[in-house]
Protein backbone atom coordinates (compact mmCIF):
# COMPACT_ATOMS: atom_id res chain seq x y z
CA UNK A 1 0.00 0.00 0.00
CA UNK A 2 1.40 3.56 -0.96
CA UNK A 3 1.46 5.95 1.38
CA UNK A 4 -0.89 9.15 1.10
CA UNK A 5 -0.17 12.96 1.25
CA UNK A 6 -2.25 15.80 1.12
CA UNK A 7 -1.43 18.49 -1.68
CA UNK A 8 -0.65 21.88 -0.33
CA UNK A 9 -2.92 23.84 -3.15
CA UNK A 10 -5.68 21.98 -3.78
CA UNK A 11 -5.85 19.94 -0.08
CA UNK A 12 -6.51 16.72 -1.53
CA UNK A 13 -5.54 13.55 -0.27
CA UNK A 14 -3.22 11.77 -3.26
CA UNK A 15 -0.78 8.76 -3.54
CA UNK A 16 2.47 10.18 -2.74
CA UNK A 17 3.68 9.31 -6.16
CA UNK A 18 1.19 11.85 -7.44
CA UNK A 19 2.72 14.59 -5.98
CA UNK A 20 6.39 16.42 -5.71
CA UNK A 21 8.20 17.15 -2.16
CA UNK A 22 9.08 20.58 -1.63
CA UNK A 23 11.56 21.64 0.65
CA UNK A 24 12.75 25.17 2.04
CA UNK A 25 16.23 25.84 1.58
CA UNK A 26 18.20 29.29 1.66
CA UNK A 27 15.16 31.38 1.78
CA UNK A 28 13.78 29.29 -1.27
CA UNK A 29 11.27 27.06 -2.20
CA UNK A 30 12.54 24.00 -4.14
CA UNK A 31 11.73 20.83 -5.71
CA UNK A 32 13.22 17.51 -4.05
CA UNK A 33 12.38 15.25 -7.01
CA UNK A 34 14.07 12.35 -5.66
CA UNK A 35 11.67 13.04 -2.59
CA UNK A 36 15.04 12.78 -0.04
CA UNK A 37 17.02 16.19 1.00
CA UNK A 38 16.69 16.84 4.90
CA UNK A 39 14.47 18.89 6.67
CA UNK A 40 10.85 19.53 6.73
CA UNK A 41 8.89 18.75 2.78
CA UNK A 42 5.26 19.74 1.89
CA UNK A 43 3.54 17.92 -1.31
CA UNK A 44 2.12 19.56 -3.96
CA UNK A 45 0.39 18.14 -7.00
CA UNK A 46 2.80 19.30 -10.36
CA UNK A 47 -0.52 21.72 -11.38
CA UNK A 48 -0.15 25.34 -12.01
CA UNK A 49 -3.49 25.58 -10.62
CA UNK A 50 -2.25 23.76 -7.28
CA UNK A 51 0.86 25.91 -6.76
CA UNK A 52 -0.98 29.23 -7.70
CA UNK A 53 -3.21 28.25 -4.55
CA UNK A 54 -0.93 27.22 -1.99
CA UNK A 55 1.05 30.50 -3.04
CA UNK A 56 -2.06 32.88 -2.88
CA UNK A 57 -2.49 31.00 0.95
CA UNK A 58 0.84 31.27 1.83
CA UNK A 59 0.98 27.83 2.58
CA UNK A 60 4.58 26.98 1.83
CA UNK A 61 5.74 28.80 5.30
CA UNK A 62 3.22 27.13 7.59
CA UNK A 63 3.79 23.54 5.97
CA UNK A 64 7.44 24.14 6.01
CA UNK A 65 7.61 26.05 9.49
CA UNK A 66 9.23 28.98 8.60
CA UNK A 67 8.87 32.40 9.87
CA UNK A 68 10.65 34.38 7.35
CA UNK A 69 9.42 35.00 3.50
CA UNK A 70 9.91 32.02 1.12
CA UNK A 71 10.98 33.09 -2.75
CA UNK A 72 8.77 31.17 -4.70
CA UNK A 73 9.54 32.58 -8.13
CA UNK A 74 11.27 29.93 -9.99
CA UNK A 75 8.92 26.99 -8.73
CA UNK A 76 6.78 26.60 -11.70
CA UNK A 77 9.56 25.62 -13.76
CA UNK A 78 10.98 23.45 -11.16
CA UNK A 79 7.67 21.48 -10.80
CA UNK A 80 7.13 20.64 -14.50
CA UNK A 81 11.41 19.38 -14.90
CA UNK A 82 12.46 15.94 -13.45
Amino acid sequence: MESVRTCLGCRQRAPRSSLVRVVARDGRVVVDHAARQPGRGAWLHPAAACLDTAIRRNAFGRALRVTTRLDTSGLGTDLHEG
